[in-house]
């Protein structure tokens, strides 16, 4: 686990880049950026408006242009998706009192934030990103005759905080351990499930494999602070490495367990998928995030000149090894240098590849490899929900060197 680090926002590289002419993102105009703002949500309304793309209420995408060259995204900036609505600021009036119950070990309890505060502390650095983040660019694919519902999100859908919690084996082990045959970590959130539904169909229940165990943690606070209730707080479930809705808001109850949940969000949901087959439990889960990077830096018309090319990479569960830039789509490549402290495997890397661009055409992409030997792969095969997006070619910057 990484200390706990306070990263300034300003960037590394200092200084504005000018616009000569207009860009167009993964081939295709990120329209929605041009659209004009839709008002921040009531809930959320402490955000930087001038940062987000609201698609809805429940889902704001971080702008790319802002991603800027810091390790940390600030709060007022990172992503939200929520699956079931917000509670009220309420729910975090009592922070300390508020309580989870621990199943599946050999002394089930109760237990406050403030009794888990006590019990151990650690922090952790880790790219909080949406399952969906990419879709867009699967949906740039489909025929008119194929069809994918779910917010268009590009690359803001994801960003990298520090963590600080309770490691949960810590608090497994004070209760006595595990049971044999323990296959799943099952954390459920607390959102109120409407009168009348099942709760089931509604409530946002997660399984993740044992093998988490020693990653996991319970976490009260975010960059320094007191998780926002936006974002889980009082308390969420952190499993590093893992795509979004695994990282369980508000979290009530966790349970080691020896089948995974059947609530529809774990049984119908997220599931990779055909474009043509329903969701099922027989599909894989969407659980770890895949290598990926993408370009940060410049987004639109450049002068001639020296130019530093920046971007973000992230290994998943991996550290990262490596990641190459190219300027001319994909034909020829060039070692990008790491820059910035090193946060852990679970957090993303900086990446900058000084180039001279002479005045033409160019196309940004770049591609990362993580220590196992994954390589980013240039497209990704479609799937029925759009998850998991990894592909180099999607996110490419075509910028006018003039």
């Amino acid at each position: 686990m990484s200390e706990d680090l306070r990263i300034g926002r300003r960037g590394f590289l200092g200084g504005g880049l000018t616009a000569v002419a207009a860009a167009s993102v993964g081939g295709a105009s990120e329209a929605l950026a041009q659209q004009p703002a839709k008002p921040l949500p009531a809930y959320v309304g402490w955000k930087d408006p001038n940062a987000m793309i609201v698609h809805s209420d429940q889902t704001l995408e971080m702008k790319r242009e802002l991603f800027g060259s810091s390790l940390i995204t600030p709060e007022d900036r990172l992503f939200v998706r929520n699956n079931v609505k917000a509670p009220p600021d309420s729910i975090a009036a009592d922070r300390d009192g508020w309580r989870v119950e621990f199943e599946g070990v050999k002394q089930p309890k109760t237990l406050t934030v403030g009794e888990l505060k006590r019990m151990g502390v650690v922090t952790v650095a880790t790219v909080l990103q949406c399952s969906g983040n990419g879709r867009k660019y699967f949906m740039d694919k489909l025929t008119g005759d194929q069809k994918m519902s779910g917010t268009p999100w590009t690359v803001g859908a994801s960003g990298c905080v520090i963590w600080s919690g309770v490691p949960l084996k810590t608090v497994i082990d004070a209760l006595g351990g595990q049971f044999a045959g323990v296959k799943y970590i099952t954390g459920t959130g607390g959102e109120e499930i409407p009168a009348g539904l099942n709760a089931k169909d509604i409530v946002v229940e997660r399984s993740v494999p044992l093998s988490n165990l020693d990653n996991v943690i319970l976490a009260w606070e975010m960059n320094g602070k007191p998780l926002p209730v936006a974002h889980g707080g009082p308390l969420r479930m952190i499993v590093p490495g893992y795509s979004g809705v695994n990282n369980v808001k508000y979290v009530k109850t966790v349970a080691l367990t020896a089948a995974q949940t059947e609530a529809r969000i774990q049984s119908a949901n997220y599931r990779y998928h055909s474009i043509t087959e329903k969701p099922s439990p027989d599909q894989p889960a969407v659980w770890e995030q895949p290598v990926k990077s993408w370009i940060t830096s410049p987004l639109a018309g450049q002068k001639a000149g020296q130019v530093q090319i920046t971007g973000l990479a992230l290994g998943g569960m991996n550290a990262l090894a490596g990641v190459d830039v190219s300027i001319d789509g994909g034909k020829t490549w060039k070692k990008a240098k790491f820059v910035g402290p090193d946060l852990g495997r679970f957090a993303w890397r900086l990446f900058v590849l000084p180039a001279m661009l002479q005045p033409g055409e160019y196309t940004l992409v770049s591609r990362a490899r993580d220590a196992k030997g994954h390589v980013q792969p240039e497209d990704v095969a479609l799937n029925g929900s759009g998850y998991g997006y990894n592909g180099w070619r999607g996110p490419a910057v075509k910028i006018t060197v003039a």
